[in-house]
């Protein structure tokens, strides 16, 4: 390169560099950015040959050392130096005049329908006049409020690329392309005025959409439902129908959540010949080839959960498929484990009493019913009654154990492996609002979703006019729609009326658009018309209002705060429903009926108004609020993980070949106090916020509890004691200091 033009580079390179430091210098006047940039153009004349893409990596290297929790902010110069990188590269694949950064929408739209990357129905919805219009909403300074961690991860996971793997979309357009998608069926007197909305709500930080929403809305590919539940029928053809079915939303983007119940226990009989039976480990096998073979558009494996009872026959041998050590062949280490757990057992737990074991086939056929189909109503209800029924039934097989035997496999499995999750299935089914329509057996991947389950199952087969036909009847398979509130951004700037209004009609348009591979989990969408809306940031609220973690005050509130959160999502879907109509099932539903604001004990003026609405003209969604891990979509919103503490105030975040150093959120002199390590909190402390917030939740909560690797059983035992009878619906996770990865499921991130 000849000297003169090196030199002519190398002074535009620094004029550009000195311009940038001097704005961000003027919002973050603490940061030495005199020797920063002093070290850069000392190396820029040290070796002025370098490429722009190398000066740009140096810069950005050389900032992202300098993020510590003294000085934080510099992931904010390190993120506008990738900014600057992503916007070179989008002028060069996009063609656009050098110095621009942000593009013609319409050109966008355009091209990448073209290449196939964006669904044409976007184009052919909107017209080329609303997309001018739109462009202009776009806020190419929003771009500003991400952190280099978050900026990062946007541009690598969720904008869209050539098939080549260069990025074409910047995260403002991919905001918008989200909203247009969300709202593309929309009447058009209001629907651009909708988008607007929508993109205001994103684009802010205000709230996240779900993983699968954020990757794929109006791309040609992939769905927008984070995870989805389905209940396996006893027979062959159910579980092996199951797992095709798995298998096809698990290649489209879900995460899966299987109750296995129904299936019987290993040495039951299978047409009338006794002790043939392999069980539910066989089957889980199955599963967990599933989960390895089939990935999910190629950028990571499937995510598969199980559940079982706590009285299935085949509970011990469950409760050690994650273990490391024992027999290879029945271990699943790829899926992740749940157990179903009535309040008697509970409550035989701290009796140290003896449990009964039982083949849920052989239920059926002594009993004539199934006992999962069965929840205590109230203490002593429905399920104890059953259960008595077949502990002293003289031709019903069992197996006696001590509870605490069971529960001991199950600590032991948690400390080790993270996992089982907890399910309190008559807590659950208790607060479900659509009962009259059916049961809950388990939750989700990420245990924040419950909804009605039933299995699906082959009617008959049939051949006609040299056609095969089969006709099933289609169970409830749950899908979950999810999003959430960024509560310290949201909470904070006061806007949490006008974002929960944009933000249920946003979930509940994924259930008209979203096109799900499997066509019961289509029809159970449509009956219930669930939606997830969640929350993350919850530390992060805490340490700006300094509230301390562990008291009273975080306590009331998290009661408080939640109580108004589900005040805005029912008013907002109550007044969608009077706009598009109640979702099928409303009918009968404790919604309707008004009981369940009287659960609730919501009897203040605004609440008793908002019962009464509710009565006359229904719900638009039978299941409103879920509070989802979203670990991935909070780090994008620079905030903390759903209702968790934070590891450390200071961290690494491994990728695939380097470490980006992370701090907690607005991390200063002031807030540094209130952001205490999760594993230094007393989790009893936390089991009292998710209490109160449960209350107001009419799904669940992914609730991880932090222990340390030398817990004492005992002190275990009674979380999880606590957690029951402070009447959480599930537990997550139990992160132990000895586990230093645990698996995350990145769908429900939103």
């Amino acid at each position: 390169m000849p000297a003169l033009i090196e030199t002519q580079i190398n002074q535009t390179r620094i004029k550009q560099f000195k311009s940038m430091l001097k704005g961000i210098g003027m919002e973050y006047p603490a940061l030495d950015l005199q020797q920063y940039e002093d070290k850069m153009i000392r190396s820029l004349h040290l070796n002025p040959e370098q490429s722009d893409e190398q000066w740009i990596n140096l810069l950005i290297l050389t900032a992202v050392e300098r993020i510590s929790a003294i000085e934080p902010d510099w992931t904010f110069v390190a993120a506008r130096i990738y900014l600057m990188e992503l916007y070179q590269k989008a002028v060069q694949q996009r063609k656009m005049p050098k110095g621009s950064d942000y593009g013609s929408l319409p050109g966008l739209i355009k091209d990448l329908s073209a290449r196939g990357i964006y669904d044409s129905d976007l184009s052919q919805s909107y017209s080329h006049e609303e997309m001018v219009e739109l462009e202009k909403e776009i806020q190419p300074a929003n771009d500003e409020l991400f952190t280099y961690i978050a900026i990062v991860t946007l541009a690598d996971r969720y904008l869209a690329k050539t098939h080549g793997g260069q990025v074409m979309e910047l995260p403002q357009e991919r905001y918008m392309i989200i909203a247009m998608t969300l709202m593309k069926n929309e009447p058009k007197d209001k629907r651009l005025d909708l988008v607007k909305e929508a993109y205001w709500a994103m684009s802010n930080l205000y709230m996240t959409v779900a993983t699968p929403t954020f990757a794929n809305a109006g791309k040609s590919y992939g769905q927008l439902s984070s995870c989805f539940i389905d209940t396996v029928d006893d027979s062959l053809r159910g579980i092996y129908d199951s797992n095709t079915d798995t298998s096809t939303l698990s290649k489209n983007g879900g995460g899966i959540g299987v109750y296995l119940g129904k299936i019987r226990s290993q040495g039951s009989d299978i047409k009338g010949f006794k002790g043939v039976s392999s069980g539910v480990i066989p089957w889980m096998k199955q599963l967990n080839n599933t989960a390895v073979s089939v990935d999910q558009l190629g950028q990571r494996q499937g995510a598969i959960a199980v559940y079982l009872d706590a009285w299935h026959r085949d509970i011990f041998s469950f409760l050690d498929t994650r273990l490391n050590n024992g027999d290879e062949r029945k271990r699943t280490h790829d899926l992740f484990t749940g157990i179903c757990i009535p309040d008697l057992f509970m409550e035989i737990v701290e009796e140290r009493g003896d449990w009964h074991l039982f083949d849920p086939h052989e239920v059926r056929k002594v009993m004539g019913y199934s006992l999962e189909d069965f929840y205590d109503e109230k203490k002593n209800g429905e399920f104890s009654k059953r259960y008595r029924e077949c502990v002293y039934h003289p031709f019903l097989s069992k197996k006696t154990v001590p509870a605490i035997e069971i529960m001991k496999s199950i600590l032991k499995s948690q400390l080790e492996t993270g996992t089982p999750y907890l399910f309190y299935r008559d807590a659950a089914n208790r607060g479900n609002p659509n009962k009259h329509k059916g049961m809950i057996y388990c939750s989700n991947l990420c245990t924040e979703i419950m909804q009605n389950m039933s299995p699906t199952y082959v009617v008959e087969e049939y051949m006609a006019d040299d056609q095969i036909l089969i006709r099933k009847h289609p169970g409830d398979f749950v899908v979950c729609n999810l999003s959430s509130i960024s509560l310290a951004k949201a909470v904070q700037e006061d806007v949490l009326e006008r974002l929960i209004t944009i933000q249920v009609r946003m979930l509940d348009n994924v259930i008209d658009i979203n096109q799900i591979p499997v066509l019961q989990a289509e029809l159970t969408n449509k009956r219930y018309r669930g939606i997830g809306l969640g929350t993350f940031g919850w530390h992060h609220l805490l340490a700006l209002k300094g509230i301390r973690w562990e008291s009273e005050e975080a306590v009331q509130y998290c009661d408080e705060l939640y109580e108004e959160i589900a005040y805005l999502t029912i008013q907002a879907s109550q007044s969608l429903a009077v706009e598009k109509g109640a979702y099928p099932y409303c009918e009968g539903s404790d919604w309707k009926s008004g009981k369940y604001f009287e659960q609730k004990s919501y009897h203040s003026g605004k609440w008793a108004a908002l019962k009464e609405r509710v009565k006359k003209d229904g719900i638009r969604n039978g299941y409103l609020m879920a509070v989802a891990p979203n670990s991935s979509t909070s780090i994008i919103a620079g905030s903390t993980a759903s209702i968790d503490p934070i590891f450390k105030q200071e961290y690494s975040e491994e990728k695939k070949d380097y470490k980006i150093p992370v701090t907690a959120p607005d991390l200063n002199p002031k807030t540094k106090w209130y952001y205490k390590s999760a594993y230094h909190i007393d989790q009893h402390w936390s089991v009292k916020q998710n209490a109160k917030r449960q209350r107001h939740i009419d799904q669940s909560i992914s609730f991880n509890l932090y222990v340390s690797n030398d817990i004492k059983a005992k002190a275990l035992l009674d979380l999880h004691l606590n957690a029951w009878k402070s009447g959480l619906k599930t537990t997550y996770y139990v992160r132990s200091t000895s586990a230093s990865i645990i698996e995350e499921c990145e769908s429900c991130h939103s």
